[in-house]
């Protein structure tokens, strides 16, 4: 049996109630910010390296020996080594993170009535009409 008290066990006053979802939203926004850096690095690292393989790609195709070697195109081979080791690192997960994290509050926050925009900002829903 869990030690910790349910909410009817220490009710909040709606001062607290309004402290504490804004010091939530704050550090949402804070979180979903921090991401940002990162996720735009990794972006314009993705960019840079499928945009070297789109060229590489061209060259290889309107080469008349495309059948005989990669070794014949290095760029290309290179830059499709480097954009798989790019996936298998997981930089598909970095570019989506901050809309993950947004997504998965949402879910949580259905259960309050609330949601989240996609910079951690909370929006509050009208209370269903009781039945």
């Amino acid at each position: 049996r869990s030690k910790m008290a349910s909410p009817q066990t220490y009710p909040l006053n709606s001062l607290e109630q309004t402290e504490d979802l804004k010091a939530f939203e704050r550090r949402l926004m804070e979180y979903v910010a921090s991401l940002g850096p990162s996720t735009g690095r990794c972006r314009i690292i993705l960019i840079v390296v499928s945009v070297c393989t789109a060229t590489g790609a061209w060259g290889w195709l309107l080469d008349p020996r495309t059948s005989q070697s990669l070794w014949n195109h290095p760029f290309f081979t290179l830059s499709c080594i480097v954009l798989v080791g790019l996936f298998l690192a997981g930089i598909h997960k970095r570019v989506v993170a901050p809309s993950i994290i947004a997504q998965r509050c949402r879910t949580v926050l259905a259960d309050y009535n609330m949601s989240c925009d996609d910079t951690g900002k909370l929006i509050l829903k009208p209370r269903p009409a009781n039945t």
